[in-house]
This record gives C-alpha cells, sequence and structure tokens, in this order.
C-alpha cells in the first residue's frame, strides 16, 4: 500500500524553520567572534583616506592661531561704535591675509576715532575686536569712512582656537578618515597618521559548473559572476583582496584552497558550497580544519550561509545563487569587515517610504527584495520592486538601488503602503 504522505527534510522552500536563526542574531554572532585588527602602520595624510585611525589626534596648536576678520571691512575698537548717530573714522593702514598691520612710530594699539582697513582672514591689529564689512561703511576718500548705528561688538571676529582649542582630541581612535578630517589634520600640522593595517580579504568560488569569461560553456556549464561582483562590493570597502578563483567541487582541491586562504587573509568568503547537496563539502572543510558556528539564516534570498574560523581567519560561506551573494554580503560580510577594520560595525541605513509596489509574502522569514527608490512627480520618495526576485536573477540587483525589508510577520504589501528601505553601501 502507497504512503499518502513523506518525511520532508526542512528546505529553503519553507517559510519557518526552527533550525534557523534570525538576521539579527546571525550578525551578532559573527560580530561577537571577530577581533578587531591591531596591526598599525603609518601614513601620509594624502594617503590616509579612508583609513581607520590608530590613535588620537591632539592639536598642537590653536585654530585660528589668531583673532582674525571674518570679512573684508574696517577693524576698530568695539568701544568706539557709534551710539546714535553717524560718525567719522580716520583709516590709519591696512591689514592683509598673512601680512597684519604694522603701527609706526612705536605705537601700539588703534586709537578712538581710528581704524585699519582689513581683508578677510587677516590678524586683527592690537586695539581693535570688532569689524564692520565695507558693504556697511561710507568711504569718504582714501583715509576717511563713515559708519552708522546698529553694530554690536566683537561682530565678523573669528577667535583664536575658535575652531580648535591647543590641546584639544580633534579626531578620535577608530574614527575612519574622511576628506574633511583630512583638512582638518592639515589645519593643525599634521603631516603623518597612525592608522591600523587594512584587513585582508581572500574569496573564491566553488563548483565544477562554473567556467571563466572567455572559455566555451558545455551544458549545465554557467560563467562565473559572483566572483565579479564580490570583486566589485570589495572595491568600494577599506579592504585589501586577494581573488583565488574557482575551486572545483573536490575535497582536496577545497582543503588545499582553503589552507590558502587563511594564511594569506584575516577572511575568507567563499561562494557556493554551503547547502546540503552531495557535493557541497565546504561546511565539511571548515569543520575539519576549523569550527563553524552558524548554518542557516531565517531570510530569502541567502538561507544557507556558514560562519566560522579557521587558525586566524575568519570564515563566512555565502550562498551560490548570485543575488543571494549580494544580499548575504550587505547584511553579514560588511559589517564583519567594519569590525576587522577597528572601526567597529554601523547598522545600515534605513528608512521609510511609500511603495508603488504590491508585494506578496508569507509570514515566517525576512525578506529583502529589490528596489528602484526614486522620487515621484510631488518630490516625495518612493520604491518599487524590480520585478521578479528570484535569487538567480542578478538583474533585479542591477537595476536595483535599494533593498525592500520585509520582516518575518510581515504578510504582504498592498499599494500605498509605506515600507522599510535599505539604500545599497550607506550605514550610519
Amino acid at each position: 500500500m502507497l504512503k499518502q504522505k513523506i518525511k520532508k527534510q526542512p528546505s529553503c522552500a519553507d517559510d519557518y524553520d526552527s533550525e534557523s536563526i534570525s538576521v539579527e542574531s546571525a550578525r551578532q554572532k559573527i560580530l561577537e567572534k571577530i577581533s578587531p585588527i591591531d596591526a598599525t602602520e603609518k601614513l601620509t595624510l594624502s594617503k590616509s583616506l579612508n583609513r581607520v585611525l590608530a590613535q588620537d589626534i591632539v592639536s598642537k596648536l590653536n585654530v585660528p592661531g589668531h583673532a582674525n576678520s571674518a570679512m573684508d571691512g574696517y577693524a576698530l575698537s568695539g568701544d568706539d561704535l557709534p551710539d546714535s548717530l553717524t560718525r567719522e573714522y580716520r583709516v590709519i593702514g591696512t591689514a592683509y591675509a598673512g601680512r597684519p598691520f604694522e603701527y609706526q612710530n612705536k605705537r601700539d594699539k588703534c586709537q578712538a576715532g581710528e581704524c585699519v582697513r582689513i581683508m578677510t582672514g587677516a590678524a586683527m591689529p592690537a586695539g581693535t575686536d570688532t569689524v564692520v564689512m565695507q558693504e556697511q561703511c561710507e568711504k569718504i576718500n582714501d583715509t576717511t569712512i563713515q559708519l552708522a548705528s546698529g553694530h554690536r561688538k566683537g561682530q565678523n571676529v573669528r577667535m583664536a582656537g575658535e575652531d580648535i582649542a591647543e590641546g584639544s582630541i580633534v579626531l578620535t581612535q577608530r574614527h575612519q578618515i574622511r576628506p574633511a578630517d583630512l583638512g582638518v589634520m592639515a589645519s593643525i600640522g599634521i603631516a603623518e597618521v597612525c592608522v591600523y593595517r587594512q584587513p585582508r580579504i581572500a574569496f573564491f568560488s566553488t563548483g565544477d559548473e562554473l567556467r571563466p569569461i572567455g572559455e566555451p560553456l558545455a551544458t549545465g556549464e554557467i560563467y562565473d559572476s559572483n566572483r565579479y561582483s564580490l570583486h566589485g562590493m570589495l572595491s568600494q570597502l577599506n579592504v585589501e583582496f586577494i581573488d583565488l578563483g574557482v575551486v572545483s567541487d573536490n575535497l582536496e582541491d577545497l582543503r588545499e584552497a582553503f589552507k590558502t586562504a587563511c594564511s594569506k587573509a584575516d577572511l575568507v568568503i567563499t561562494t557556493g558550497g554551503v547547502s546540503v547537496g552531495e557535493a557541497d563539502f565546504v561546511k565539511n572543510i571548515v569543520e575539519e580544519l576549523g569550527k563553524i558556528h552558524i548554518w542557516k539564516i531565517a531570510m530569502k534570498p541567502g538561507r544557507p550561509l556558514s560562519f566560522g574560523e579557521i587558525d586566524n581567519a575568519v570564515f563566512i560561506g555565502l550562498p551560490g545563487n548570485p543575488v543571494a551573494v549580494m544580499t548575504t554580503f550587505y547584511q553579514f560580510v560588511v559589517p564583519a569587515i567594519q569590525q576587522l577594520s577597528g572601526q567597529g560595525a554601523r547598522l545600515p541605513l534605513t528608512f521609510e517610504v511609500l511603495c508603488d509596489s504590491g508585494l506578496k509574502k508569507r509570514p515566517g522569514r525576512f525578506e529583502y527584495l529589490r528596489g528602484i527608490l526614486s522620487r515621484n512627480e510631488s518630490g516625495q520618495l518612493t520604491v518599487c520592486a524590480t520585478g521578479k526576485q528570484g535569487s538567480g536573477i542578478l538583474t533585479s540587483m542591477s537595476q536595483a538601488n535599494c533593498f525592500i525589508l520585509l520582516d518575518e510577520h510581515c504578510d504582504g504589501i498592498n499599494i500605498g503602503d509605506f515600507v522599510t528601505v535599505q539604500p545599497f553601501n550607506l550605514s550610519l
């Protein structure tokens, strides 16, 4: 007699799998196992962009170094400003940026009824603490101006140390250097900085079906797109990386590939070979050489993902499907690299927008749909899905600029509902 039912195993088609863990739990478990790189190096300021500071930057001087004018105008004492009626002042000289005004006959300051023509950035002459911009002065002749009331003492003056005070911490350890930071450090005379070494990432694809671009394809074979996607995503990060190519589904080949990768890198990334097929050997090799901590994530796409350690290297095994590779890279690999680099993992930037698409979903897993974020005719941000959302449809990532996040409890989205989006490559 035939059975009415067969015993099934949990699969990526299931909405719920008791053996899977949540995205947030997986991310946290990965970060808990990763220690920041502590090796450092010194770089010239111009080569330090995007690197992570290994020590605080302390200023040895004030910025500005002296009180200076914020405007082109006339410098005088604030106590000598007119109260109500207009008043004439004698112009006794000119102060330029880099060329301060010098008093004649050993006079030490500007006297009552006198002023100094001053340019933006010029040091304030002795006896002056206020600048009246030139547009608010009436020039009588080359040596005389007239001012009206309505000005205040100290206006249009940048004080010494107003931006940066001597002895203050300008940038803290583990801060990632941005373009403005280069200017800040240059302003205090920093020519060289101590930074953490960049994380070294090794990656390779697994699968007998993969072929390099340029070779003809036999039946069942495909070109290896995942390594090119990984190359592109890693190129946008502050890392050094090594592409180890394609490794066949062979235990010995995989074992050697892992040994080579772990000897050269802080983080090893693979694509494929982490499912439950008979030829998916990656999990077994990692368990043989080190430890495996994660196996299945309650997300779509990207359920089969492994994380572990081999010697001094961290391992993240991404799925084989192209969209799943990119999705899991953004959710797990990016924060792992941030943690390694010393800057600390940052939360991906997310916000809510109106959805222009109806989205089908069953509760159970966290889903990352590919979306196009844009502005409508009213200037309001909206998002729509890119169309087919299969994990093998890489064009859905090429067309998209964000993920549409649908949590485990979501049972679908109607047009006009608000949804949470996560733009690619943005974090806080």
